[in-house]
């Protein structure tokens, strides 16, 4: 599983010009691809990363500052681009995998005590957010034991 954290001042997702998800205070948008391979161990180790990471404002975690995350379902986080002009997409998990494993992560990052709003699984989606720092961060969780 991977996702890409960006710490923001604000963010929404729109779907055919409706508003599906939205936070409007400091917080992260996270953007979440999963891979074949993926399952129950790095749902837990990426819930338990974006919610404790110290990466907002006087190094504090979202847990600490009781900030909201925006989740964004992203496949083309697994985009093999090493050949070519066409990226291919074969290690990113098709739908009946990745959705499900998706949800999980809003689960586990709710029953933390997060606040998370989403986007809308496999929606042409249009992202806008204020980034904060900037500050973006790529988390890698990868199959077998984590940290």
């Amino acid at each position: 599983m991977r996702a890409v954290l960006q710490r923001v001042s604000r963010a929404a997702v729109l779907v055919e010009g409706e508003t599906v998800g939205a936070i409007d205070r400091p917080g992260l948008v996270a953007l979440v691809g999963v891979t074949h391979d993926d399952g129950p161990l790095q749902v837990a180790t990426m819930a338990r990363r974006i919610s404790e990471l110290r990466i907002l404002r006087d190094e504090r975690s979202v847990l600490d500052a009781g900030a909201p995350v925006l989740v964004v379902s992203q496949f083309t986080l697994y985009a093999d681009t090493r050949k070519g002009r066409r990226p291919s997409w074969s290690a990113a998990a098709p739908r009946a995998v990745a959705e499900p494993l998706v949800d999980a992560v809003v689960l586990a990052l709710r029953q933390r005590g997060v606040e998370v709003a989403t986007g809308r699984f496999g929606a042409e989606m249009e992202v806008s957010l204020v980034a904060d720092g900037p500050v973006t961060l790529v988390l890698d969780v990868r199959a077998g034991p984590t940290p």
